[in-house]
């Protein structure tokens, strides 16, 4: 069984040494209120349908506690999600939202300190015609996101770790992390000027 706590004590940024550019969400795609803390769950992914929230509605009663729900494909006009629904997902243990699309109601959702990451915000609310298959592969961000894998996310972006290479990618985070923990400004400024001099001398 996976430990999710696990990723969830690296940034990340943490998680750049063991992923490829691809699989880092867009970054607009961010922090809907400042001091949001850093989430870490398997993705529960939702296609939608332009200006429409159906899915998602749905998915906040099917997705497992400690799961990100994931979701894309209604647009940046329409509001995918509001106060309630966040209210209800987090009495869910649902640990947070990332949408590649917008929500509204951000003051019940700061007050609350629900995380959600998004585009933006929108007055205006979806409508609820479309049912689509829930937990299947979706693109946010420009990321491929199948159902299971690892979300990392805080506001230093958002990180996609593909399910079967999670025990590769979490090692390369943790000696990222401890190499900068261990690191000195001094000595960190030493190794780098002499990175920097050896690569102009190169060119």
């Amino acid at each position: 069984m996976t430990n999710y706590e696990q990723f969830a004590k690296h940034s990340p940024t943490a998680y750049a040494d063991g992923l490829d550019l691809d699989q880092f969400i867009d970054s607009e795609i961010k922090e809907l209120w400042n001091g949001i803390p850093r989430i870490a769950g398997p993705a529960f992914t939702v296609p939608l349908s332009t200006g429409d929230n159906l899915m998602f509605h749905a998915a906040i009663y099917e997705a497992p506690p400690g799961s990100i729900i994931v979701a894309c494909g209604a647009g940046n006009r329409h509001a995918v999600a509001g106060g309630n629904v966040c209210a209800v997902a987090q009495k869910r243990g649902i640990a947070g939202f990332v949408i590649d699309g917008v929500i509204r109601d951000i003051e019940e959702i700061r007050d609350s300190k629900f995380p959600v990451f998004a585009r933006g915000l929108s007055a205006k609310p979806g409508s609820k015609h479309k049912k689509m298959q829930l937990n299947q592969p979706i693109q946010c961000g420009g990321v491929w996101v199948y159902p299971g894998d690892i979300i990392i996310a805080d506001e230093e972006g958002i990180a996609v770790v593909p399910i079967a290479q999670k025990d590769e990618v979490l090692e390369k985070a943790r000696t990222r992390t401890l190499r900068e923990e261990t690191t000195g400004l001094e000595d960190w400024e030493k190794n780098h000027r002499a990175k920097i001099q050896k690569l102009l001398g190169n060119l």
